[in-house]
C-alpha cells in the first residue's frame, strides 16, 4: 500500500474530511487508495488556527487511508471552488499567486 507523509495539522484536517485536496508540486497518475501518516513535524502557527475543531493532530504515525481519485492543475479555477469549499483550510494556497502544482483530490 502506498503511504503519503503530510504535516500536522493537514493530515488530520484531511482525516475528518476538512480537506479535500493534498497539495504537490508534482503530478500523479495514481488513483486507489493509500494511507496518511502524520510527519514527527508540524507548524504550529498553522496548528494554532485550527484549534477550534477540536481533533486529535497526533505526530509520526497513521492515522487513516483515503482514496486518491483525481490529480487536478492548480489554476484560477479550482482556486475559485478551494475559496467555496473552504476559505479558512485553504488559504495558504488561495492567497498564493505564484503557486505552481497539482490538487490531489481526495475521498472516503
Amino acid at each position: 500500500m502506498k503511504v503519503i507523509t503530510i504535516k500536522q495539522p493537514w493530515a488530520s484536517l484531511i482525516i475528518n474530511g476538512y480537506k479535500k485536496y493534498e497539495f504537490r508540486t508534482w503530478n500523479t497518475k495514481f488513483r486507489g487508495e493509500i494511507l496518511i501518516h502524520s510527519s514527527k513535524k508540524y507548524d504550529k502557527k498553522e496548528l494554532e488556527r485550527f484549534k477550534n475543531y477540536n481533533i486529535d493532530f497526533p505526530l509520526g504515525s497513521i492515522i487513516g487511508k483515503v482514496n486518491i481519485v483525481d490529480s487536478i492543475l492548480v489554476d484560477d479555477n479550482l482556486k475559485r471552488e478551494l475559496l467555496l469549499e473552504n476559505k479558512e483550510v485553504y488559504k495558504n494556497i488561495i492567497d498564493n499567486n505564484d503557486y505552481k502544482g497539482y490538487a490531489f483530490k481526495l475521498e472516503n
